[in-house]
C-alpha cells in the first residue's frame, strides 16, 4: 500500500503544480484561539493548525468527528468496528491518551483510561473544529503531547432562525436534527436536539478459539444509537465584555461484540460559563470554569456487569495584556480536580492540578516569536515544568521558515495507577521533547505549509511481562507533512501527505519496532466545485501499511477509498445532499480483527433559512 499512497501523492503534486497559478485562497483571515490561547488568525500563528467550520462539515457531509478528521496530516485513527464503536487518535505518532481534547474551552476526557470517547461527540453540534499539531503542556498542562483538539458548539446570533436535517442509508442509518438559535445584535443563542439510530454490521470477526480481537463469536449486526442537546448562549455588554454559558449533552447506547461486555451505555456531558472583560485600552481578563461528566455502565447480554463515572471540574483565569501594538504578554492559572465513582473499587478516587502559565507573542519586523513556559503543581506527582519557543522568519509575503522546540507531559490515569490487580501506583508521568522545522508561503492566493518533525518520548508507559504497566519503554518519533490549499473560480482542492516513522526506541526485543496503529504515510485530496444552485466533490483517502502489535507480528495492509458527494439548493430554504462513501467496497481495517464500513449511501434534506 506504500505504493498506492505514494502514486496518490505524486499525482496531487502534479495537480497543485498546474493549478498553482490562478489560485485563490480564502482562508488566511480566519481567526483562531487554541494554538496560543489568544485570538490569531491562521495566517498569523507558528504552529500547525487545520481548521473545519460548519461549512466544511456539511460541505463533506460528514457522519462524525471520526468521518471528519480521517486522514488529515498527522492524525492515525483507529476505530473498533464502525460508528459507535471504541475510536483512537494518534496524533504525530504519539500515543491515543497524548493528545488534548477541549469542548468550548473545557478539557474533557475519562479520568479512567485517559481518553476521549470520540465516536460519542455529535457532529451535528459542532460549529469549528481546530486542530493543533505539536506539544501544547506549556500552555495547557498535562496530555498534549501530540496535540489539541478543540471543538466549539453552535453559537447563532442573528434573526430569530429555526433550522432542521433529516438523513437515512446504508446500514439502516436514520436521524434527525432541529435547532432555533437568534439573540439580535448583542446577544446570541442557540438550541438544538439531535437523534440517531444505526443497525450497523458485524463489528468483529474475533475469535475465542484463537484468542483473538474481541475473543469471541458474535455473527450479527452491532448497532449503535445516541441522542443529544445543546444549548449555547451569551451576551456583549456596552464596553466590550461578554458572558456565555454553554451546555452539551450527549447519551448513546453501543452493542459490539466481546466475551466480557458487549453493550454499553455511555453518557457525556460538558458545561461551561465564559466571562470575558476589556481592561483599559490594552488589557484584557478572561475566566472560564467548567464541568465535564464521562459515564459508562457496560453490560453482558443485558447483564449489569460494571460503570465508570468521572468527574473533571476546571477553572481558568487569563491575562492578556498588549506591550505593544505587535507585542502580547498572557498570564494565567489553571485548575482541575478529577473524581471516579465506580463500581470498580479505586484506591485513590481524585486528585487535583493547579498550573502556572506565561506566553509572549511579538513581532519584530519580519520575525515572529512565540514564547511560553508552565508550571504545573500535581497532587500526586509534584511539580513538573514546561516551555516553548518559535520562530518564523518571513523572507518574503510569499515565504516563510519556522523553527520550533517544546516539552510535554502526561500524567498516568487512574487504570494504570490503580485498576485492582492490574495498576501500578509507582508509575511516574511521561515526558517528552520535540522539534519542528517548516517552511510555509502563499503563491498568489494559494496556501502550502511543509513540516518536519522528531519526537522523543521518555517514561512511556508500557507493560511488562505480566502485563503490568510501568516505565519501561522509550520512543523516537520523525514525520514529515505537507499541505496545501487553493482554488480556481468555481473549483476548489484541498491537499495533504504525511510520512511518518513512530520507532520504539526501548530496550528489549521490540527495540526499532514500529509503535502498533500508526499509519506509515497517508494521503487526503479533496476537490469541490460549485455551481449555481449547488456543488459536487470527491474525497480520496490512502493510507500505508500499520501493524497492530508491538513486535509488528501482525500487519494491517494499506488501503485507499474514494467518496462522492453532491448538493442542490431547491430554494434559499432546502438543500437535498448525497454521498456515496468508499464506492469501491475496499476490505480494510485499522484494528486487527474489527471490521470497518463497506460501500454507503447517505441521502440529507436540511432546512436551514438564513443560517449559513
Amino acid at each position: 500500500m506504500r505504493s498506492t499512497a505514494s502514486v496518490a501523492t505524486a499525482a496531487t503534486l502534479s495537480f497543485m503544480s498546474a493549478m498553482l497559478p490562478a489560485a485563490a485562497a480564502d482562508r488566511l483571515e480566519q481567526v483562531i484561539v487554541t494554538a496560543t490561547r489568544t485570538a490569531q488568525s491562521l495566517e498569523a500563528t507558528l504552529a500547525s493548525v487545520t481548521t473545519f467550520d460548519r461549512d466544511d462539515i456539511e460541505r463533506q457531509q460528514a457522519r462524525s468527528v471520526e468521518d471528519l478528521l480521517r486522514g488529515v496530516e498527522g492524525l492515525s485513527i483507529a476505530n473498533n468496528g464502525g460508528p459507535g464503536k471504541p475510536t483512537s487518535f494518534f496524533v504525530r505518532g504519539t500515543e491515543s491518551d497524548h493528545v488534548l481534547v477541549l469542548i468550548d474551552g473545557i478539557k474533557v476526557g475519562s479520568a479512567t483510561v485517559g481518553t476521549v470517547a470520540f465516536q460519542n461527540l455529535p457532529i451535528e453540534q459542532i460549529e469549528r473544529v481546530e486542530f493543533v499539531r505539536g506539544p501544547r503542556s506549556s500552555l495547557y498542562g498535562s496530555e498534549a503531547i501530540g496535540g489539541v483538539l478543540q471543538l466549539f458548539t453552535r453559537r447563532g446570533g442573528g434573526n430569530l432562525t429555526p433550522s432542521f436535517s433529516v438523513s437515512g442509508g446504508s446500514f439502516g442509518t436514520r436521524q434527525i436534527d432541529a435547532a432555533v438559535g437568534g439573540g439580535g445584535d448583542r446577544a446570541w443563542f442557540n438550541l438544538r436536539g439531535s437523534y440517531q439510530d444505526i443497525d450497523g454490521f458485524d463489528a468483529c470477526r474475533g475469535s475465542s478459539r484463537l484468542f483473538a480481537g474481541c475473543f469471541t463469536e458474535e455473527p450479527d449486526d452491532d448497532s449503535y444509537q445516541y441522542r443529544s442537546a445543546a444549548i449555547r448562549a451569551g451576551y456583549r455588554f456596552d464596553r466590550g465584555g461578554e458572558i456565555e454559558s454553554s451546555l452539551l449533552r450527549a447519551d448513546s447506547n453501543v452493542k459490539f461484540d466481546g466475551s466480557f461486555t458487549n453493550e454499553g451505555d455511555v453518557t457525556q456531558q460538558i458545561a461551561g460559563l465564559r466571562l470575558r472583560q476589556p481592561i483599559g485600552s490594552r488589557a484584557t481578563l478572561s475566566v472560564n470554569v467548567g464541568r465535564a461528566w464521562d459515564q459508562s455502565d457496560n453490560f453482558l447480554n443485558g447483564v449489569f456487569r460494571s460503570r465508570f463515572d468521572t468527574v473533571r471540574d476546571s477553572a481558568t483565569l487569563q491575562s492578556d495584556v498588549a506591550l505593544t501594538a505587535s507585542q502580547t504578554l498572557s498570564v494565567g492559572a489553571d485548575y482541575q480536580n478529577d473524581e471516579i465513582d465506580s463500581s470498580t473499587r479505586f484506591v485513590v478516587k481524585s486528585r487535583d492540578n493547579k498550573g502556572f502559565f506565561a506566553q509572549y507573542l511579538g513581532n519584530v519586523g519580519p520575525l515572529r516569536i512565540e514564547a511560553s513556559a508552565r508550571r504545573d503543581d500535581n497532587a500526586q506527582f509534584g511539580s513538573s515544568s514546561t516551555g516553548a519557543l518559535a520562530v518564523g522568519y518571513a523572507f518574503s509575503p510569499a515565504f516563510e521558515l519556522i523553527a520550533q522546540h517544546g516539552t510535554a507531559f502526561k500524567a498516568p490515569t487512574f487504570n494504570e495507577l490503580y485498576f485492582p490487580g492490574f495498576g501500578n501506583p509507582d508509575l511516574a508521568p511521561e515526558r517528552a521533547r520535540s522539534t519542528e522545522l517548516a517552511a510555509r508561503g502563499q503563491v498568489r492566493s494559494a496556501r502550502w505549509r511543509l513540516s518536519a518533525y522528531e519526537t522523543h518520548i521518555r517514561d512511556l508507559v508500557g507493560f511488562d511481562a505480566r502485563f503490568s504497566p510501568v516505565n519501561i519503554d522509550l520512543a523516537r518519533i520523525e514525520g514529515i507533512e505537507g499541505r496545501l490549499d487553493l482554488s480556481l473560480g468555481s473549483w476548489n482542492l484541498g491537499a495533504s501527505a504525511a510520512w511518518l516513522d513512530p520507532q520504539n526506541a526501548s530496550n528489549g526485543p521490540n527495540r526499532g519496532k514500529t509503535l502498533p496503529r500508526r499509519a506509515i504515510s497517508t494521503t487526503r485530496v479533496d476537490l469541490d466545485r460549485r455551481f449555481t444552485r449547488g456543488s459536487l466533490g470527491a474525497t480520496v483517502i490512502a493510507e500505508g501499511a500499520r501493524f497492530d502489535n508491538l513486535s509488528n507480528s501482525r500487519r494491517l495492509g494499506g488501503y485507499a477509498t474514494l467518496d462522492l458527494r453532491g448538493e442542490l439548493a431547491l430554494n434559499d430554504r432546502w438543500r437535498l445532499q448525497a454521498r456515496a462513501a468508499n464506492l469501491f467496497d475496499r476490505s480494510y481495517e485499522t484494528a486487527e480483527f474489527y471490521n470497518q464500513p463497506g460501500r454507503a449511501l447517505y441521502l440529507t434534506a436540511r432546512f436551514s433559512p438564513g443560517e449559513r
